[in-house]
């Protein structure tokens, strides 16, 4: 049986006929040892009671922000859960959470969260097999949430087929899971660059390149879910890593980049080296804005300073150090070339010629290439779970 002693566990049903299945993982989740509140969208309250799963829980339940002239604050609850479990999640909910959409405790709640969140589907096959669905989940899992999958069977509709929500056991165990994998890195210092660099040409223009973040930012909040203490040196970014245990550190130009790793990789256990930092910066930069006189523009360029390698010189053995390396042709070659060069333990390879891979997208297609095995190539997949099989190779081979 998993133990979940002490944890506090919000479940949130959408309305769904697998509810049902609600009041025995609430059962579950409590005799594993976890305090357990439910809240409820007012069509899940059609298929369960409120009153079936409070005498469950020992606690109330909320349908709605106001319960009989009383407040229920979704930021109290959210702020309160170890972890949210939306299970059932219909594809209504699915839809409304990936918009943003705040119309039920259930979503308001789930928006305000600062707790991770688990999300286990339950609908018919069409519902769950629809483009819509999938872009839906696509969309949540790039924010960081993570899919409990859904089961093959027997569904309410007299189909056969995918949709039906994970058994509760099933459901206990991923939850069990995501805690006894929490502290692998516990009082561990993580120092991760990501995003772009921008070198300036004069007040108004840069140089820079098409990196959002997006990838640092799933490997600082997955490595912040596993116990680590983070420093997130973020070059300039929409984007922002809004997640306990991360410390961002803006900054603009590569030497900016460079000064803030300095400050910080002495005393770090792991460095992860995402960032695309800009290679070349104009060796002039203007004081005023560049007036447009000719058909033609020189620029005279020097190379930035190469963090990865500066630092990776400094390395000691008791440091580990992760590279990226973004290719377009002869990628196995360069990557290995990077891994030596830069004295990185591995090096995280992607290619741009592979669609849905690179700079912008939500998803990521890597290899891996180190000095300890063969090259350790991954399927497509969302940035988040992108981050958690490169930090699982961090773990089980380096930690």
């Amino acid at each position: 049986m998993p133990t979940l002693q002490g944890k506090k566990i919000l479940l949130a049903i959408s309305g769904s006929i697998a509810a049902y299945k609600a009041a025995v993982l609430t059962r579950s989740l409590i005799k594993a040892g976890a305090t357990v509140r439910v809240i409820m969208t007012p069509s899940a309250t059609a298929f369960i009671a409120p009153l079936t799963l409070s005498t469950l829980s020992q606690h109330p339940v909320h349908t709605d922000i106001i319960d009989d002239a009383s407040w229920n604050s979704h930021v109290e609850m959210g702020l309160w859960a170890d972890i949210m479990v939306i299970a059932p999640a219909t594809a209504t909910t699915l839809a409304k959470m990936a918009q943003g959409i705040c119309d039920t405790i259930v979503t308001a709640v789930y928006l305000s969260a600062k707790c991770p969140v688990y999300f286990a589907p339950a609908m018919d096959r069409d519902m769950w097999l629809h483009p819509a669905t999938q872009k839906n989940i696509k969309q949540l899992q790039s924010y960081g949430n993570k899919m409990i999958d859904v089961e093959s069977g027997f569904l309410a509709s007299g189909l056969t087929g995918q949709g039906r929500m994970a058994e509760p056991h099933t459901i206990v165990e991923a939850i069990s899971n995501y805690f006894s994998a929490k502290n692998d890195l516990q009082d561990k210092k993580v120092l991760i660059t990501a995003g772009p660099t921008y070198e300036s040409i004069d007040p108004v223009r840069y140089i820079g390149n098409h990196s959002t973040g997006k990838m640092g930012i799933a490997l600082a909040q997955e490595c912040a879910s596993r116990g680590a203490h983070v420093i997130l040196v973020l070059g300039p970014s929409s984007l922002t890593a809004d997640y306990e245990h991360i410390h961002t550190i803006n900054v603009v130009s590569g030497e900016d980049m460079y000064t803030a790793c300095t400050d910080h990789h002495a005393d770090s256990h792991i460095t992860i080296f995402a960032a695309a930092v800009a290679d070349y910066r104009p060796v002039t930069v203007a004081k005023e804005k560049i007036k447009k006189s000719s058909d033609t523009l020189e620029l005279a360029l020097a190379k930035t300073r190469d963090i990865a390698a500066t630092l990776g010189e400094r390395k000691t053995k008791n440091q580990i150090h992760i590279g990226f390396a973004l290719e377009t042709k002869d990628a196995d070659m360069y990557a290995k070339q990077k891994l030596s060069k830069k004295n990185f333990d591995f090096i995280v390879l992607n290619s741009l010629k592979d669609k849905g891979a690179g700079f912008k997208h939500d998803t990521n297609k890597i290899t891996i290439h180190s000095n300890k095995s063969t090259a350790i190539k991954f399927p497509l997949k969302t940035k988040s779970e992108v981050a958690t099989d490169i930090i699982n190779t961090l773990v089980e081979n380096y930690v």
